[in-house]
């Protein structure tokens, strides 16, 4: 973890970043239709695809602090080995889901940028919000993984 947890920490300032693009550029299209009555053209374009990748910039640092949802109705009775168990068992299939993710968006972003394929007003390529989707999903596989051999580091357990 001593790897993984900066690079997710280092995604999620990117994240922030791209929110804090997002809201500058929708303030400035706004006083600009309420001040001129223009507006920048496809805005939301810029608006929509900025939120995606924001999104998967933030899923590395979720899986880093156990942010996911744990529904442990069934499980509240079981010994604390038991749980440890199922949370492993846990991060292990969402590590497979998000190298599922990693490939597939990997594949849907060749696919993209083989075809040219813009946004409609803006003519932005879209094979650049693919592409900065794959680190991140990857990313959180690599930690589901490593929390599925090594454990969790719960906040009440003292370091080894």
């Amino acid at each position: 973890m001593r790897i993984l947890e900066p690079l997710a920490k280092l995604c999620a300032i990117l994240a922030g970043v791209l929110l804090t693009g997002i809201t500058l550029l929708t303030c400035g299209n706004l006083i600009l239709r309420n001040t001129t009555g223009d507006s920048m053209a496809g805005a939301f374009e810029l608006t929509g695809m900025a939120s995606g990748a924001a999104i998967a910039l933030f899923m590395p640092l979720c899986q880093v602090r156990e942010g996911n949802i744990i529904v442990d109705f069934f499980t509240a009775r079981l010994s604390d080995a038991a749980n440890a168990k199922l949370d492993q068992l846990g991060a292990l299939i969402l590590s497979l889901v998000f190298f599922l993710l990693a490939w597939r968006t990997t594949l849907g972003g060749l696919n993209v940028f083989d075809s040219h394929s813009e946004t409609q007003i803006m003519g932005f390529p879209e094979w650049v919000v693919y592409a900065a989707m794959v680190p991140p999903f990857a990313l959180t596989g690599l930690i589901g993984l490593h929390q599925t051999i090594f454990g969790f580091h719960r906040a009440s357990e003292t370091p080894a």
